[in-house]
């Protein structure tokens, strides 16, 4: 059995395993915690280092466009952040059969640039755009190479830093000598609450907005969005769905453009192809819909 299959497979887990990981991943439970509770499933026939080993990432597996592919060039890039950390450092992809391209600045998950967000840069170069990815754990020496540690660094970091930090990422990007001057954003999770915030700080600048499964801006913010937004949820997200009511409210009332999706049956985290919790054809068509999206409103 290939490792894909054993992801495909491993979506037979309860779903309580998949909430579990999420309050897990979101500092809403310990490891310890999590642990013993999916302890308990042994009883289903499922073992402990069966589910860890299908709910935490393998990012061997989240690899679609490599880095040596002819088609683009990557490197990492630092510039500067005069009202958060100083200076910073992200992963710039860039097309090489165009010389000027619309940029999308990418937006990694709460454990900062892991290589699953790392690959995503790479596939919307691939589609000809000059795709940026920042860390928000450089300061700290950058990711780390497990999620783990990574979630720990980033919950210690200053918030508000860090906000500001992908502020001046976007203004970063967007004045590229190789950007068109059309700025896009996507974001999962973490980024897709970076991604709402964007939306909310710089609505002028940002030309399209594709939150993830991330939370709305500060509601104080929240008057100042317009969009384009094309909102993507996954059905099984409670956490992250329970704020969709009020933001569509707001939204209306600021008579902004937006576009929301729910995917059914999904949980949060579907898009990412290195964990059982990837939906192969929900992904797929969300993908399809964030490329159009972009090709809509940067082309």
């Amino acid at each position: 059995m290939t490792d894909q299959d054993q992801l495909l497979d491993a979506r037979k887990i309860p779903q309580e395993a998949f909430d579990w990981y999420d309050e897990y991943a979101h500092g809403l439970i310990d490891r310890r915690t999590f642990i013993r509770r999916l302890g308990g499933l042994a009883a289903l026939g499922f073992s402990l280092n069966f589910l860890m080993g299908s709910l935490i990432p393998n990012y061997a597996l989240a690899e679609q466009v490599s880095f040596n592919d002819p088609d683009i060039t990557a490197n990492y890039t630092k510039f500067s952040s005069k009202n958060g950390h100083g200076e910073c450092e992200g992963y710039l992809v860039a097309p090489n059969n165009i010389d000027i391209a619309p940029a999308v600045l990418v937006i990694h998950e709460n454990r900062g640039l892991n290589p699953y967000i790392k690959d995503v840069t790479r596939r919307l170069a691939k589609k000809g755009y000059l795709a940026f990815a920042p860390d928000a754990l450089y300061p700290l020496g950058g990711y780390p190479g497990n999620d783990d540690e990574g979630r720990e660094m980033q919950r210690g970091m200053d918030k508000a830093k860090i906000e500001e930090d992908f502020i001046a990422a976007a203004e970063f990007i967007k004045a590229h000598k190789r950007s068109s001057g059309k700025l896009g954003a996507v974001g999962f999770c973490f980024g897709g609450y970076i991604v709402n915030m964007l939306a909310a700080s710089m609505p002028e600048q940002l030309s399209a907005g594709v939150p993830f499964y991330g939370t709305p801006a500060e509601e104080s913010m929240l008057k100042h969005v317009k969009g384009p937004l094309l909102i993507q949820f996954a059905g099984n997200d409670e956490r992250v769905n329970s704020t969709w009511d009020d933001y569509e409210k707001q939204l209306i009332a600021n008579d902004a453009q937006y576009i929301a999706h729910f995917y059914e049956n999904v949980n949060h985290g579907f898009h990412n192809d290195s964990t059982a919790r990837y939906a192969p054809a929900e992904a797929e068509l969300a993908w399809s819909r964030t490329l159009a999206f972009f090709n809509k409103h940067l082309a």
